[in-house]
């Protein structure tokens, strides 16, 4: 039995027969759905089981997504997964590179007597190069050796020296006296005993100073509320 025509249902016998498309074609009813232009099978082009010639080949082209309640829904929750995403990542990556230092009000007063902290340094060795500076040179030393030494004049200056030494570190500044012990717990901080001098008193900022310590010749920072 000779199967049917795909355009005209029309018995199609052999010698004219053209398979193509999943059907079976009339040599002229082989054309174009829309200019009816015959077709070979070099130059046909298939849509949907239809041919086509090149010119009226249907184009495909992108169909538009409408906002539905649904589609937001998703859009929205794509949104959630990708934030939560990036902040297990953020968890993960966090530390394994450089960070930004918050200028919280506690890392002011920690700059702030790090500061301090390297003027006092800066002071000490400038002193310590003057002092350096001050000494006799090489072949005067000898001579100075050399004198006699007087041991009430040597203990006067030794004793003159010890007074200065004890009164260099106060500079005018406030001083005051500890009335309670309290122990150092940050590294830029000044452990105290009761009845400690401390000298060169600064405040720095609500219940903190800065100042030195007569007994233990230390600086750094200390509790306001635990002097008279």
């Amino acid at each position: 039995m000779n199967p049917p025509c795909g355009r005209c249902n029309k018995p199609v016998y052999p010698t004219e027969k053209i398979n193509c498309l999943d059907k079976y074609w009339h040599k002229g009813c082989f054309s174009c759905e829309v200019c009816k232009m015959a077709l070979s099978m070099t130059n046909y082009k298939g849509f949907e089981k239809k041919p086509y010639c090149t010119m009226h080949y249907p184009k495909t082209s992108f169909t538009i997504v409408t906002d539905t309640p649904e589609n937001l829904r998703l859009k929205q929750q794509s949104m959630l997964n990708s934030q939560a995403l990036y902040k297990e990542e953020f968890e993960k990556n966090k530390g394994k590179g450089f960070s930004v230092v918050v200028d919280t009000p506690e890392m002011q007063r920690v700059k702030k007597t790090q500061d301090q902290i390297s003027n006092i340094k800066y002071h000490e060795e400038f002193e310590k190069s003057k002092i350096r500076s001050d000494a006799p040179p090489p072949e005067n030393r000898q001579d100075y050796e050399d004198q006699p030494s007087n041991p009430v004049s040597d203990f006067g200056q030794s004793a003159g020296q010890m007074r200065t030494a004890a009164v260099a570190p106060h500079s005018g500044g406030k001083r005051y006296q500890a009335m309670y012990s309290y122990m150092a717990a940050e590294a830029d901080e000044l452990s105290l005993q009761e009845g400690d001098l401390i000298l060169d008193v600064e405040p720095i900022d609500e219940g903190w100073v800065f100042g030195f310590n007569q007994r233990t010749g230390q600086r750094g920072m200390l509790p306001a509320n635990y002097f008279l």
